[in-house]
């Protein structure tokens, strides 16, 4: 396994006003009823990037409807968001917390920032190491590449900012006429796969051009469940790509505009998932995948984000027993509200050991037996 978020424990931020997980898996998948707080978890880590990755926590905050709405309660019930995360690495384990203090007119600063890096021969955990206050924007990202650390304090912070930076929220849920899968994209831009999913038609033809083996793959994914598709077939024209695909049978060709919205979304979610190394975030974030898919297209993708899980930490927020039913018991947080609070249990399968020998882990969630449903 690469670097994965070992745990994580938040405070103040939206309903999750004290969540705390040990033990987060390579495959984390999220379940619950709406308004449960899932797609709040999943926003925390969208904050972590645009906040460590390009240091744009006020963009995140004015793009979201400001700081008092990312508190619990609003900033006069929570005046500040507090956060640890441990990060395990082969040396030991790395640690970060801030804390982002609402302040006038309707920003974040930060109240508190520390890091420290503990080896695991050692039988007691370093100190941490402070970064200041009152600043707006993070200071770890100029403590990656300050030479006042020794080398392997200023390699726990690089390595803090490049696993945390890196987690990458994917939602292709727009698929309506003025969705990025319908229009001409740049054809550089090709790196990796957009959060809308924009780019595709340039990441399939870079595929294509560089990696054919893993072109057609994907293309063979695909037609397992939507048997009338044949491959993608994108041309390049004056720098920019259209998303086009061929029929089984037939040299006729669709463009997005006549596509289902399911099977746009599924072309993104299967590509995403077969990506090349180089290509994909360290971190991925999975907001309900399984939206407007056949449950044949459901039952793949959690095949593929398992197999994925041995190389990448993904984390799913679902609502779909099938998807559900692809991971075992210790692979699913199960997510209820109280009284506005978010409430997150993990799932041990010793104390489920009879109901399984007669039941799937989404027909256990079915039936309310393992909590997380109205």
């Amino acid at each position: 396994m690469p670097n994965l978020i070992e745990s994580v424990h938040i405070k103040g931020f939206r309903s999750l006003a004290d969540v705390e997980i040990n033990e987060l898996p390579g495959a984390a998948v999220l379940i619950g009823g709406n308004g449960s707080g899932k797609s709040n978890f999943v926003r925390f880590f969208e904050m972590l990037s645009w906040m460590l990755r390009s240091r744009r926590l006020g963009d995140f905050t004015a793009r979201q409807g400001g700081a008092d709405g990312q508190l619990f309660g609003g900033s006069k019930v929570t005046p500040r968001i507090d956060a640890t995360l441990s990060m395990r690495t082969d040396a030991g384990r790395n640690d970060y917390r801030f804390a982002l203090a609402h302040a006038h007119p309707d920003r974040f600063i930060f109240a508190d920032e520390a890091f420290r890096f503990s080896r695991d021969n050692y039988p007691a955990e370093a100190s941490w190491l402070p970064l200041g206050r009152g600043h707006p924007e993070a200071n770890i990202v100029e403590a990656a590449q300050s030479p006042h650390f020794e080398d392997n304090r200023m390699k726990a912070a690089q390595d803090i900012l490049h696993l945390l930076g890196n987690c990458a929220v994917h939602q292709f849920h727009d698929t309506s006429d003025r969705s990025n899968f319908k229009i001409r994209w740049d054809v550089e831009d090709n790196n990796y796969l957009r959060s809308d999913g924009g780019n595709l038609a340039a990441v399939l033809l870079r595929l294509e051009r560089e990696d054919l083996r893993r072109f057609e793959m994907i293309c063979r994914h695909i037609g397992r469940v939507l048997p009338v598709f044949d491959r993608f077939q994108i041309e390049e024209s004056y720098g920019k790509v259209l998303l086009r695909w061929k029929a089984e049978g037939t040299e006729k060709t669709f463009g997005a505009h006549l596509t289902s919205d399911g099977s746009l979304r599924f072309f993104a979610l299967v590509t995403l998932l077969n990506l090349p190394p180089e290509m994909l975030p360290d971190v991925i974030l999975l907001d309900e995948p399984e939206l407007g898919l056949h449950p044949a297209a459901v039952t793949l993708l959690g095949g593929m984000i398992r197999s994925l899980s041995t190389d990448r930490q993904i984390i799913v927020a679902t609502q779909s027993p099938l998807l559900v039913d692809g991971f075992d018991l210790n692979q699913i947080l199960v997510l209820d509200l109280h009284e506005g609070r978010t409430e997150v249990r993990s799932l041990k399968e010793d104390d489920y050991r009879h109901w399984l020998e007669e039941y799937t882990t989404g027909e256990l969630w079915q039936k309310n037996l393992l909590g997380g449903r109205p």
